[in-house]
Formats: C-alpha cells, sequence, structure tokens
C-alpha cells in the first residue's frame, strides 16, 4: 500500500511539473550532405521526396548550472513520403535533446541540439540511392543527429495563450558515424523541414 501512494504521489508529481513537449514537423530530403548543409549549402534532392514528424517529449534537465540550457529525453514517429519511389517508409527515434534559450528582440528564442539513435522499417530511398553511388552499405538502424532553431509564437505577437508555442527549423540527420555503425561509412540522409512544438 506504501509503494502504492507514493508512486501515486510521484506520478502526480511528474504530471504537475508542465515539462512536456509535442511537436508536429514536415520537411524536404536535401541533396548535400551534413557538414555541408550547416555551412549553408541547401538544395532540395532530387527525388522530392519528404517527411513528416511527431516527436513528444519529457524535460529532464532544467536549467543545467543555472544556465537557461535544459535538457529533454524524446521520442518520435516519422513517415518518409516516397513520391512514388517504393512504399513509404516509418521511422522511430529515441533522443535526448539540449535547448540553449537566450532573448533576442522581447522574445524566447531557442537552439537545440539532439543526439540519439533512429530505426526504420525499411531502407529509405535515398540512403539506397546514396550506398549505391558510393558502394557504401544500409541499415535500418542508425545514429541520429538533430539541430534546430524556433521562437516563441505567443511572445512574438503578445498573445499570452500561445505562449509556450514554438515555430522553428531543423535539420534531420541519419549516419553511421564513418562506419562505426552497420559499417555504413557516407551513407545515410538529410532532411530540412519546419515544425511547431508546444510546451505544457
Amino acid at each position: 500500500m506504501k509503494f502504492f501512494l507514493l508512486f501515486s504521489l510521484f506520478f502526480i508529481n511528474l504530471f504537475a511539473q508542465n515539462d512536456y513537449d509535442i511537436r508536429l514537423a514536415y520537411g524536404r530530403a536535401d541533396s548535400h550532405d551534413f557538414g555541408e548543409i550547416i555551412s549553408s549549402q541547401i538544395a532540395p534532392h532530387s527525388t522530392n521526396t519528404h517527411v513528416a514528424m511527431l516527436d513528444v517529449g519529457y524535460k529532464v534537465v532544467d536549467g543545467l548550472f543555472d544556465l537557461p540550457f535544459d535538457i529533454y529525453i524524446k521520442g518520435g514517429l516519422s513517415k518518409f513520403l516516397e513520391n512514388g519511389y517504393q512504399k513509404d517508409v516509418y521511422e522511430n527515434t529515441l533522443y535526448l535533446k539540449g535547448y540553449y534559450t537566450f532573448d533576442f528582440l522581447d522574445n524566447s528564442v531557442r537552439f537545440g541540439a539532439a543526439e540519439g539513435a533512429s530505426y526504420t522499417y525499411g531502407i529509405i530511398y535515398i540512403e539506397k540511392e546514396e550506398a549505391m553511388r558510393k558502394h557504401d552499405n544500409n541499415s535500418n538502424y542508425l545514429n541520429y543527429i538533430e539541430l534546430s532553431l524556433d521562437f516563441d509564437i505567443g511572445k512574438l505577437i503578445r498573445y499570452k495563450p500561445l505562449e509556450d508555442t514554438y515555430f522553428g527549423v531543423m535539420l534531420k540527420h541519419r549516419s553511421g558515424i564513418f562506419g562505426l555503425i552497420n559499417n555504413v561509412r557516407h551513407g545515410g540522409s538529410n532532411y530540412e523541414a519546419v515544425y511547431i512544438e508546444k510546451n505544457f
């Protein structure tokens, strides 16, 4: 009985902390590699394939070292829209994401970076294409990296009910870390996306 009461208090406290988020995103495949994209070389992939994403998260660290830096654990489900090249492919992700928040023109702006794991139920078409072109391997399981930049919509338009609702851009990246994962040396994929994320 004591265990049940303690568990109930913990469960209620967990939901009372107001530290959750949910995100919807939509993006397109990019023809460049990760390094080229972060140095602003951006162009849509010739296949014109896209991805739709739903992610949820829970804040595990609030204000790391008294800095405006929060860490979330997140899980996601994505659908790669393969534009008729093959059947659409689904993906699960599990990752840690840190947000550094700073004030800019009376708004909250966040830079985010994530590291984790990605598993696809099938091989994404552009990853197959890349592997064939570079004589590389494919894998359902790869490393996952994400970079994002967003701002608070509610603060921008001075509408309190929309505060803690963020609009942003992100880069979604899958890779084998130069062969460390399943001997995928040069393959993987990159998608740029826009998203709306709500903290509650």
